[in-house]
């Protein structure tokens, strides 16, 4: 851009790209990148890569009822230097037009009244032999100019005394033709041009501010800090009279100096602007700060117009309409400024990560010598690849740069805006200026990272709560989500292929992981790991519009259907038939074991059902109480879809009734998790559980806020959180159910740190019928802080999976460690005490007709000191489940094993019975 009475060298102009108002410039018209630029012009509109005509002299506008085109005496100079021109001033409104006298001094004027625009009237004289000069270059006054030697303002040489050479009569009769040609354009040019300024004047309205600028939406995290920034340009609108007034300052030292002495309008640039058009030279426009933001406000608006002449009645309309401040905030707040970032708040983050909204003097106050890199970046704020200018940021032209910041500098002095002694001590802020890599997003961000998914669900709750996504993407929203930052680094490291302190980095880059994690006591998700990116395959949520995912569960579905049973009066020490692996000739498997491998045989405890992880008493559980009731327990304690294994189709739980879906969709065998659900919602119930039956619904937006006139943030009422507990459990039921789940990380060697208490419980499904290999893992369980589910399996298609060595996976194994590792990470960053869970209670009715198993038999005597004997233990009678000190070895065959499980041979897949392992 050409500022404003900027006195840039010839030499200097020469390599400029030309006016940050230049519509010929690559980048000027409309975005030149999709939702990067907001319609606004990176150079503005108008004067080519030459240098900018200059005046040679002034004229009055407006006042006097008169106006000059030309130089400021109406006539050509012949020491006028090729390629300059004189512009003088002119009022803009209605005209009157004159006619047209030829022969006269090459003076046009035209007497108007005082407050109208007067366009003057022409006088011309004969033409030389040059012809009118359209082909010769010099501006208004140049030797090829209306008023230069050879151009239509200047008389031939007169012939001597004597007879006329007929030639010559008729060349004069031919340029006498030419010259009233000439002179009825002018006079049509003009009335068109009066005509243009009257319906401009009548007809064009300034448009409004507030609603044409698109502003980005920034999603924070729990701490504020940016997790993603999205919109369609990189933009945060901030009040005018809170912009700092050494930005202010700087900005129109750069770009228009005079600002607040003019009225808005530079009739030397529509002069310039007009003789151009005329003479097929390059489109030149203004560059008072008014005029620009009148072309950007017209822009926004689609207005197709002669844009130098309704340019300025806009510039004129803005300067009665609104303040000089006004003005200068609005077109702070539009223009380009490179990198990525429109608008000054933008700007200042992206080059000194600071405000504009901090008052000068405080802390990480913008300073003088950083507000004059900001206001000289406006020239030209990147390179052009169509003159080789590199522009005027300081990382791509650093020399130019200075040259431009030097310049801002001047000009705050001379305007009074800067003391000299400042000057003198200002320094080029190297040190402060962020670099800049133009790889990396200014919008769009945070979507390509693993938090990507998390903006997915934000954008779902946003249009749960009436905000759409056009309207968030423009409105300059800060979104303040749930996740925590030290939560979701300690999910990332324990669960992501990348990380290579992540068990899953010594796996094939195919196998994938998800986790999630959730505050019990209010259901806000403190991490979220489902894949790499928002935009592909999310391993822990729904797909395809909710169409597909999940996984199967295995054991870890075994929760809820404790929930079921005690929820039906049914005890913890009740009995069960371990052994019973037939319905009527439909074969149940016990996850891989046969009645040697079961000890408790036919009188297994629940308790020891659960920790062993036997698949047949879950089955009876379920045959005995329905399949519905499993279902309605998983529904409440926050399983919201399910899906069938018959078709794959989703069912939602908590608009179909339980008894609707099972057992139609959801037979006996939903009691070992046959049937796939999300990392998410299992979660959300295993916090529920580890809530002690509170149910929260599990979501990522704590706030939405927008700015408010004082350019503060401020929560906008009704939008964000809205905490709704529902106790959907009886509290005592869930802590027996507790009581045994916190027995399972300790017998699989993945007990926390620092002794705390966790609840846990693995699970694991088969890849298919006819192989004994698994295709999914699980671990699932939680502390009253923090509950969190663990998935491993492969992405597309489902494949076997295998631990380093070759052995197949189970949930103890790689899933358990992920879980481990995440859950001693996320309770030290986030600094959580040890809290404890309630002590059991002992409930349900011990004459329960459920149960099917056997009465166990009456302990015997033994020697003193041995099993059963007085000073003795009972392990020499009660299984081995129960009995902690005693070698258990490595292999349950239902993942609730050890640390070196051995190969089992799992139940048939789905739709068969019996698929699941622990």
């Amino acid at each position: 851009m050409n500022s404003y009475d900027d006195p840039s060298s010839a030499r200097g102009r020469a390599d400029d790209p030309g006016p940050s108002d230049d519509y010929g410039h690559p980048r000027a018209r409309g975005s030149a990148r999709s939702g990067s630029e907001g319609g606004w012009s990176r150079n503005g509109d108008g004067y080519g890569s030459g240098s900018a005509p200059r005046t040679s002299g002034r004229a009055p506008a407006g006042s006097s009822g008169r106006a000059s085109v030309g130089s400021s005496s109406g006539r050509a100079s012949a020491a006028t230097p090729p390629g300059r021109a004189s512009a003088g001033r002119a009022s803009v409104g209605s005209a009157s037009v004159g006619s047209a006298s030829p022969g006269s001094a090459g003076r046009a004027s035209v007497a108007g009244s005082a407050g109208r625009a007067t366009v003057g009237r022409a006088s011309v004289g004969p033409v030389s032999p040059a012809g009118p000069g359209f082909g010769r270059s010099g501006g208004l006054d140049g030797p090829g100019g209306p008023s230069g030697p050879t151009g239509p303002g200047r008389r031939a040489a007169k012939g001597g005394k004597g007879g006329k050479d007929p030639a010559a009569i008729k060349r004069a009769k031919r340029r006498k033709r030419i010259n009233w040609i000439v002179a009825a354009f002018a006079v049509v040019v003009m009335m068109a041009g009066a005509g243009v300024v009257g319906l401009t004047w009548f007809y064009d309205d300034v448009p409004a501010y507030d609603t044409s600028e698109l502003q980005a939406t920034t999603i924070v995290y729990a701490d504020g800090r940016e997790l993603a920034k999205l919109g369609e340009v990189n933009r945060t609108l901030v009040p005018t009279e809170k912009i700092s007034p050494v930005v202010k300052n700087a900005v129109m030292a750069a770009e228009d100096k005079n600002f607040l002495d003019h009225e808005g309008i530079d009739l030397k640039g529509i002069a310039r602007a007009a003789w151009n058009n005329f003479s097929g030279g390059d489109t030149q426009g203004a560059s008072t700060i008014t005029q620009q933001y009148a072309r950007h406000a017209a822009d926004l608006s689609g207005i197709n117009y002669n844009r130098k002449i309704r340019e300025a009645v806009l510039a004129r309309k803005l300067e009665q309409d609104l303040t000089k401040d006004q003005i200068l905030g609005y077109y702070l707040n539009a223009i380009y400024y490179g990198r990525g970032a429109n608008g000054i708040e933008a700007a200042a983050q992206m080059y000194f990560r600071k405000s504009v909204l901090v008052p000068p003097g405080q802390k990480n106050a913008i300073t003088y010598e950083e507000a004059a890199v900001l206001a000289s970046v406006i020239k030209q704020p990147e390179p052009d690849p169509s003159t080789g200018h590199k522009g005027y940021d300081p990382q791509t032209n650093l020399e130019a740069a200075k040259e431009r910041w030097n310049y801002t500098l001047g000009n705050m002095v001379e305007k009074g805006w800067m003391t000299a002694d400042e000057r003198a001590k200002a320094v080029y802020p190297e040190k402060t200026l962020q670099k800049y890599d133009p790889k990396k997003c200014s919008i769009g961000c945070g979507i390509d990272k693993p938090t990507g998914n998390v903006v997915n669900y934000v954008r779902d709750e946003l249009d749960a709560m009436g905000i759409p996504p056009e309207e968030w993407k423009r409105g300059g929203y800060r979104i303040t989500t749930t996740i925590n930052p030290k939560a979701q680094q300690s999910a990332e490291e324990a669960a992501r292929w990348a990380s290579k302190t992540s068990p899953m980095h010594k796996l094939p880059k195919y196998y994938k992981a998800a986790l999630v994690a959730i505050d019990p006591s209010n259901g806000r998700v403190l991490a979220y790991y489902g894949g790499e990116n928002g935009t592909g395959y999310d391993y822990a949520g729904l797909n395809d519009g909710g169409n597909s995912g999940g996984h199967a569960p295995g054991s870890t579905f075994k929760i809820y259907t404790l929930a079921a049973a005690l929820r039906a009066e049914i005890p913890m020490d009740s009995r069960w038939d371990a052994l019973k692996d037939d319905d009527n000739g439909r074969k149940i498997s016990n996850a891989g074991r046969d009645g040697n491998d079961i000890k408790c045989g036919k009188s297994c405890t629940l308790e020891q059902s659960t920790i062993s992880s036997y698949n047949v008493p879950f089955y009876w559980i379920a045959d005995g109480i329905g399949p519905d009731k499993v279902v309605a327990a998983a529904r409440d304690a926050g399983v919201r879809i399910m899906f069938d294994t018959a078709k794959g189709t989703p069912h939602n739980l908590a608009k179909d009734e339980p008894k609707d879906l099972a057992p139609a969709f959801f037979d006996n065998e939903v009691a070992f998790g046959q049937y796939p659900i999300t990392v998410l919602d299992h979660a959300n119930g295993v916090a529920t559980l580890a809530n002690r039956g509170v149910y929260n619904k599990a979501h990522f937006i704590l706030s939405v806020e927008k700015r408010d006139a004082n350019g503060k943030f401020v929560k906008i009422p009704g939008k964000g959180e809205k905490l709704d507990p529902k106790p959907r459990f009886e509290a005592n039921q869930i802590d027996d159910i507790n009581a045994v789940l916190q027995k399972i990380p300790d017998n699989i060697n993945r007990d926390l740190k620092e002794d705390r208490p966790a609840t846990g419980k693995t699970g694991t499904w088969e890849l298919n019928q006819e192989r004994s290999d698994n295709g999914d893992a699980w671990m699932v369980g939680g502390t009253p802080q923090i509950a969190a589910a663990v998935w491993v399996g492969t992405e597309g298609k489902r494949r076997a999976i295998q631990e380093t060595g070759g052995r197949k996976m189970s949930g103890s194994g790689t899933p358990a460690t992920i879980w481990e590792m995440f859950m001693d990470l996320a309770h030290s960053r986030m600094g959580l005490d040890v809290k404890r869970f309630e002590e059991r209670k002992n409930t349900g009715d011990p004459d329960s007709t459920y149960p099917n198993g056997q009465s166990p038999p009456p302990p015997t005597q033994g020697p003193p000191g041995g099993p059963g004997g007085p000073g003795g233990d009972n392990c020499g009678l009660l299984p081995d489940i129960l009995c902690p000190d005693r070698d258990r070895g490595g292999n349950n065959g239902n993942g609730n094993q050890g640390p070196n499980p051995g190969t089992q041979t799992p139940p048939p897949q789905n739709p068969f019975p019996g698929g699941g392992g622990g």
